[in-house]
């Protein structure tokens, strides 16, 4: 059996697929692709992804994309503890909150105010201001919606690991090296007390992206 997952060790996204590849024992290939250098638009990324994202999955030549579609398989398709609840109720609200952290967390949270606060001076720009704002403003909207859909318990979804906190902890940990998003997330306390319980997480930790 071989498992090749496409993307780079400091995408959230790529995290978020190699934690379920992790909590499931599977072993796998990580290939980083080079996506600030622009691998993802050349022809032989796009074959894998037409779209330049990442990540991108293979196993055994089924190509997949997509984060929630790649974690989906690889729970159901190897052995190790379910990352979805049986219940259809907390499987629902799994879902939720993995929408609601691709529609509105991650756009605000990384794509705006960690790009800006982060990413930008690390490559010699000057962060836009206007849009940091902006994205920790909308970011704090979505953590009071995350806060408010938590139901107790050391998980998002209750008393086991879903794929609903392999989905959001990248953005968290990310967020939250920024004074700014730590002043957010501390206006959230069950997400602030999710997070901290996730942190030394065998999976977690060997996750974790080294930026220097």
């Amino acid at each position: 059996m071989t498992v090749t997952l496409h993307g780079p060790a400091y995408s959230t996204y790529a995290r978020t697929a190699r934690l379920a590849l992790e909590e499931k024992g599977v072993a796998y290939t990580l290939d980083e692709v080079d996506m600030l250098g622009g691998a993802t638009q050349k022809p032989d990324y796009l074959a894998k992804q037409p779209f330049g994202k990442v990540p991108a999955l293979d196993h055994d030549g089924f190509a997949l994309y997509e984060t929630f579609a790649i974690a989906r398989y690889v729970d159901e398709a190897f052995d190790g503890p379910a990352l979805q609840p049986a219940d259809a109720k907390a499987r629902a609200r799994m879902t939720q909150i993995c929408s609601v952290m691709d529609s509105y967390t991650y756009g605000n949270a990384i794509g705006k105010a960690f790009w800006q606060a982060a990413i930008v001076p690390m490559q010699g720009g000057t962060p836009d201001q206007a849009v940091m704002d902006e994205g920790f403003a909308k970011a704090d909207l979505a953590f009071d919606a995350i806060e408010a859909l938590c139901v107790g318990g050391p998980f998002l979804c209750g008393e086991s690991l879903s794929l609903a906190d392999l989905h959001l902890l990248p953005v968290v940990e990310y967020f939250a090296s920024l004074p700014a998003g730590r002043t957010v997330l501390d206006k959230h306390p069950k997400v602030t007390a999710w997070a901290a319980g996730m942190a030394s997480r065998d999976s977690v930790v060997k996750t974790r992206p080294n930026l220097g």
